[in-house]
């Protein structure tokens, strides 16, 4: 009796196994009919069983069914709670997790896969472009996004997603949209991206902001000169002066015809209290571009000062100092003075307006005798009243 209770218990659970089973061959049959509402149902049936989901066949079946119906125009029309797409990618996916992408289902899903997410992905970023020319920018982006899900790695649908942010000025979802681009394995953004992030870091007034991404920059771009100026002014206007110079050198080596580094530099060194090193790089400044209106101006005020201290120095000496040293020095100090003019000529032709370089070209012409000049540049200040 016990044998017979045990051959019984047998049979039940073959046929239990073979009704479980039947749900997937019933869709494959269904499938090959071309009647796919039909495998839908018996498939959708087969992912609930405990017995038939765990097996990479039934969902590869699944994403088969499903593809069908995306690219059918009467059955993809009947199917409105679900992506059939979407349902096909995640089926694939699952046959390559219950089993593994070596086993035999798991390496036809995957091949399969490949070709549904680029298909999926050139439609949702089509999509994403006819939304964009629209103006539509919130569709625009939505379909980006759809973009991405489908091809992670790929980088244009994520820049596209933050041009259409930024046509919106949406400018925290641009952001979103570029730092996710950043965050790609193994991907070196274009310098364009981290200029774009900057200006949104200025624009949302963000100083932290700006200087990570700067940092960021710099170290993909090294040589570039944009960030490396950038860098330049941050340290500079944060009274970083010491490792401004530095950078000021390597941005002179990248530009060694740009004229207005050197005068940057030569600023930093009289900031820093170091007068010939500002001197010497004034001077290549001028040497650069002779119609630097600040070298010029610059250098004509190192000399002129150079000159005023000498006679300030004889104005302190005593009667019998003076009678021993204080012509030679007096003439010393209208040598710095004839240096100092012709710069001072030549930043006021460079800026002929300017009136400090007048003041400074009077005060010049007086302290050496050029009377007649120094009336004229006073009328010419008057004038320029």
């Amino acid at each position: 009796m016990k044998k017979i209770i045990l051959t019984l218990a047998a049979a039940a659970a073959l046929h239990t196994a073979s009704a479980q089973n039947s749900a997937v061959t019933n869709a494959q049959l269904f499938e090959k009919q071309g009647t796919l509402d039909k495998a839908r149902t018996e498939i959708d049936k087969a992912i609930t069983n405990e017995k038939t989901s765990g097996k990479a066949k039934t969902w590869y079946t699944r994403g088969e069914i499903y593809e069908g119906i995306a690219g059918s125009p009467i059955y993809k029309k009947t199917v409105t709670d679900v992506d059939p797409t979407k349902v096909a990618i995640e089926s694939y996916k699952k046959a390559v997790e219950v089993e593994g992408k070596d086993s035999e289902f798991g390496k036809q899903a995957t091949t399969k896969l490949e070709g549904l997410n680029k298909n999926a992905y050139g439609m949702a970023l089509n999509a994403g472009v006819e939304s964009y020319n629209a103006k539509n920018f919130d569709e625009a982006i939505k379909s980006y996004r759809q973009a991405q899900a489908y091809m992670p790695q790929d980088t244009t649908a994520y820049v596209y997603a933050a041009y259409a942010a930024e046509g919106k000025q949406d400018y925290s979802v641009a952001k979103e949209e570029y730092n996710k681009l950043l965050a790609i394995p193994n991907y070196k953004a274009s310098p364009q991206v981290y200029e774009r992030l900057l200006q949104i870091a200025r624009q949302e007034k963000n100083d932290a902001d700006a200087s990570k991404v700067l940092q960021q920059a710099l170290q993909a771009y090294p040589n570039r000169k944009s960030f490396v100026l950038e860098d330049l002014n941050q340290l500079i206007s944060s009274g970083q002066d010491k490792q401004a110079i530095d950078k000021l050198n390597h941005a002179i080596e990248l530009d060694p015809q740009n004229s207005n580094l050197y005068t940057v530099r030569g600023s930093v060194y009289d900031k820093l209290k170091q007068p010939e090193q500002a001197l010497a790089s004034y001077q290549k400044a001028v040497d650069v571009d002779p119609k630097n209106f600040d070298a010029q101006f610059n250098v004509g005020v190192y000399y002129f000062n150079k000159g005023a201290d000498i006679l300030k120095s004889v104005n302190k000496m005593s009667l019998a100092t003076y009678q021993k040293q204080g012509k030679a020095k007096e003439t010393e100090a209208k040598k710095y003075v004839q240096q100092a003019v012709p710069y001072f000529e030549a930043a006021l032709a460079a800026n002929p307006n300017d009136r400090a370089t007048m003041g400074a070209l009077q005060k010049a012409y007086t302290q050496l005798g050029r009377t007649s000049e120094a009336e004229k540049m006073n009328a010419k200040m008057s004038s320029a009243k």
